[in-house]
Parts: C-alpha cells; sequence; structure tokens
C-alpha cells in the first residue's frame, strides 16, 4: 500500500512539475524580451531577438552600436532563471554610406502615408538594417500589402543593393 501511494504521489508530481517549468519558462521570455525592449539605445536601426534553450538564451540580431551588444547579454544574465547568455549579436561596422542609406530607407518607409502609422510606437515595429548597402527589413506589419509596400519602399533608395524583406504579417489579419 505504501508503494502504491508512493508511485501515485510521484506520478502527481510529475505530471504538476511540465506545467510549472512551462510557466517558468514563459515567464523567463517574456521578461527577457521586456528586458531587451527598455535598452536605452535600442533603435529602429537595430534589431534584437533571441532563442531559449533550458536556462540558456541566445542572444541574435544586429546592432549600431556595441555598447547595445554589451548591455543586452548584460541585461539579460540579470533575469531570473537564466543560467548562460550566449551573446551571437553582430555589430555593423561603421559607414557613412550605410548611415545615409538608413536615414532615406527610414524617410522611404515611415514617410509613405500608408506606413506611417508603424512609426508611431515607441520602438517602431519595422526595423531597417543596413549592411554594406543591403537593407533587411525585419519586424511586424498588419496584413501582406504593408510588408510588399515597406519593401518597394526599401528597394527604391538610392544605393541600395539588396532588399531582404522578413517582415512578418500579424496572425489573424492575413487577408
Amino acid at each position: 500500500m505504501r508503494i502504491l501511494t508512493l508511485l501515485l504521489t510521484l506520478a502527481t508530481f510529475a505530471a504538476v512539475a511540465p506545467a510549472q517549468s512551462a510557466k517558468a519558462r514563459n515567464n523567463m521570455i517574456r521578461e527577457v524580451r521586456h528586458e531587451l525592449l527598455m535598452l536605452p539605445y535600442y533603435g529602429v536601426f537595430d534589431d534584437l531577438s533571441f532563442r531559449v534553450d533550458g536556462y540558456t538564451v541566445t542572444l541574435t540580431g544586429y546592432v549600431t552600436q556595441p555598447v547595445l551588444k554589451s548591455d543586452a547579454g548584460n541585461v539579460v544574465k540579470g533575469v531570473e532563471g537564466v543560467e548562460k547568455v550566449v551573446n551571437e549579436i553582430v555589430v555593423l561596422p561603421p559607414s557613412p554610406m550605410d548611415d545615409r542609406i538608413r536615414r532615406a530607407t527610414y524617410r522611404a518607409i515611415y514617410g509613405a502615408p500608408e506606413l506611417d502609422r508603424y512609426g508611431l510606437q515607441a520602438v517602431p515595429s519595422i526595423h531597417i538594417i543596413v549592411n554594406n548597402g543591403k537593407v533587411i527589413l525585419v519586424g511586424v506589419v498588419d496584413n501582406q500589402t504593408d510588408k510588399n509596400v515597406a519593401g518597394l519602399k526599401a528597394n527604391g533608395v538610392s544605393g541600395v543593393f539588396s532588399v531582404d524583406n522578413q517582415l512578418r504579417v500579424t496572425a489573424g489579419t492575413q487577408k
């Protein structure tokens, strides 16, 4: 009888433990996302993303300032549940030509009447990454038309060699 009670207790604990770890994982993901968004130098010309594997957080993306890479790693280390941070963020090389393309692409996208609403957020949802004249658009838009317009606007900027439109359309609004 004691063995049966012990087995039932262990089975109950095993069933409850994954739900608790899933909740802890979701809290950790939410906190990591929040900490990255709150970084003071994070802006429209940067892209920070991450993945969680157990207690390890891997940071990826592109930044224009080296301090943003180190700050991202430092704030994530302080999140409860994170035991290890792998910082794979790429610091874009300084380039006056890329800076000009960033500004021109920003004006082309956020100056378009059909896209200007995306620029009204604290951190705009369309991020513009420029590396050696190549533009990558990342972030989220409401529909496929907005994604296409953003790509066309970026492609029309003088000096742009190519545009990789990685914008995602939010779920539920695809038509």
